[in-house]
């Protein structure tokens, strides 16, 4: 079985989405009280994440160390996504350029992950999320590895093969959460952003983190 913990990360994402909506009743629409944006919704307080170590389109590993220092933005999704990849890809890219003058070890990073590892190679998903924008960073692993850094995230994901799978394993798409994770410069998860997406409130809420946030 390709997910065999489904049950387990839907569980997780359910309460996980339910904490959000306390925090939206308790904070208010930024969640935490204290931050004034509108494109997140703050956890109430941040959330620490388990080790994890995925391979990184450059051959380098993405481990929590590396989210250090940035406001991190993640987006889980595959290079044979028809609709939801490729339009959240281009509205982050649309973000990521607006924010393109806060100096490189202050600006805010945008990590797409891959749930599609079997058809992903590290040169594919580089490409791919490269042509968005040259800064996103890419990220896979196997699928166990995937399970343990997404879970934490409340995120998830699994495979739907189509009518045709068994006579050709390729013949599958990708299941998966549409929100993206928001970590702080901790490497915390913070909060989490939903669909649909505005680019310009993103670089706004970004920028202005990044601002408080700097030395």
């Amino acid at each position: 079985m390709f997910n065999r913990n489904t049950g387990i990360v839907l569980a997780i994402a359910l309460a996980a989405a339910l904490g959000l909506l306390l925090a939206q009743k308790v904070f208010g629409p930024a969640g935490a009280g204290k931050r004034d944006t509108g494109s997140i919704i703050f956890y109430p307080t941040p959330r620490a994440l388990p080790d994890f170590s995925l391979g990184q389109s450059d051959g380098t590993r993405l481990i929590p160390g590396e989210l250090r220092g940035h406001w991190t933005l993640v987006f889980l999704g595959f290079t044979s996504c028809p609709d939801v990849c490729p339009t959240t890809l281009a509205e982050l890219a649309r973000a990521q350029k607006q924010w393109e003058s806060i100096p490189e070890s202050l600006r805010p990073r945008v990590v797409f992950v891959s749930v599609d590892p079997e058809r992903d190679t590290p040169a594919r998903l580089g490409e791919y999320a490269h042509a968005f924008h040259k800064d996103t960073l890419a990220a896979t692993a196997d699928v166990p590895s995937l399970e343990r850094f997404a879970t934490p995230l409340g995120l998830v994901f699994q495979k739907a093969p189509g009518k045709n799978f068994k006579a050709n394993p390729n013949d599958y798409s990708m299941d998966h959460s549409a929100s993206i994770a928001v970590l702080d410069p901790e490497g915390r998860l913070a909060g989490l952003m939903r669909p649909p997406f505005d680019p310009q409130a993103i670089a706004r809420d970004l920028t202005k983190l990044t601002g408080k946030s700097a030395p």
